[in-house]
């Protein structure tokens, strides 16, 4: 079954301008792997594209930054089903378990994380219902 992403988030507040060394590089895995469609392209002022899936929408872009500091979280109507459908399209990564993480707003998630050849970071999150976690279902 395949997931559905919800919202987007950037880590550094701006999930259309995440950075990349290499933007041709960088494409096939967002293609392959997480499901997404390259919208548009520029040049300036510095090689970049716009990727959407779902109605949401990321970008990529050759700005000089760093890219093991930045990445983007994503809601996804299901965890296990986002993480079957990567792994599906050929991610390597194993996964021992979703965590569950509580924010301070009393919202639990249950999550995994997948780092891109390109060095970003993803967090897929699925939003825990109050009746889920009252009942014990994420304390692991």
């Amino acid at each position: 079954m395949k997931a559905e992403l919800k919202n987007a988030w950037g880590y550094q507040g701006d999930n259309m301008n995440l950075p990349v060394g290499n933007l041709e590089a960088a494409i096939p895995f967002y293609e392959t792997v997480m499901g997404f469609r390259v919208l548009s392209r520029s040049d300036a002022p510095h090689r970049s594209a716009v990727l959407g899936r779902d109605g949401i929408r990321i970008g990529l872009a050759e700005s000089g930054g760093d890219p093991t500091q930045d990445g983007c979280a994503f809601e996804v109507d299901s965890a296990e089903s986002a993480f079957g459908e990567l792994k599906g399209n050929g991610l390597e990564k194993e996964l021992s378990g979703f965590d569950i993480e509580r924010r301070d707003d009393g919202t639990s998630w249950k999550v995994f994380y997948v780092v891109a050849p390109d060095g970003l970071c993803y967090w897929f999150g699925e939003r825990q219902t109050k009746a889920g976690t009252e009942s014990g279902a994420d304390d692991a």
